[in-house]
């Protein structure tokens, strides 16, 4: 075995931190906004992956203009999915119960967005954390429009 193959074996291997995209950002990056595009690079050169749910299709998919259609969809191949499952539609059904009862009521995507996001670990980066209070959460602050 030679060296380059002795140091690429004993290399550590990169974490990969998982981060869920809400769609602001998604907007953002379709819009072609610097700042969301320097996130997002930085992200992948620190070797996260960034994710979306089933809900941040929805809701990107809804607002799109007819010409921002293909780089959606370019977009889109490009993340990973975060499955929504039995579980994390009864964890978002419970933030809403218990904020609710608090006077506080959330919204039915935000909390499977934030349910998504607490599967894959807790990592979220929206352009609106005012939306996202539930613990286990670590949101991350990409202002809209940057």
């Amino acid at each position: 075995m030679g060296a380059d193959a002795a140091s690429r074996r004993l290399a550590p291997s990169r974490v990969v931190a998982p981060v869920l995209l809400d769609t602001t950002v998604l907007i953002d990056l379709l819009r072609g906004r610097q700042g969301a595009r320097t996130r997002l690079t930085s992200l992948r050169d620190a070797g996260d992956a960034a994710y979306v749910c089933a809900v941040n299709v929805e809701e990107t998919v809804r607002g799109l203009r007819r010409r921002e259609h293909a780089a959606a969809s370019t977009l889109f191949a490009g993340l990973r999915i975060a499955r929504l499952s039995a579980a994390e539609g009864w964890q978002a059904g419970e933030w809403r119960r218990d904020f609710a009862a608090r006077g506080r009521t959330l919204a039915q995507a935000d909390c499977l967005v934030a349910a998504a996001a607490l599967s894959l670990g807790g990592r979220l980066a929206t352009g609106n954390p005012k939306d996202f209070p539930m613990r286990g959460i670590a949101v991350e602050h990409w202002p809209a429009g940057d």
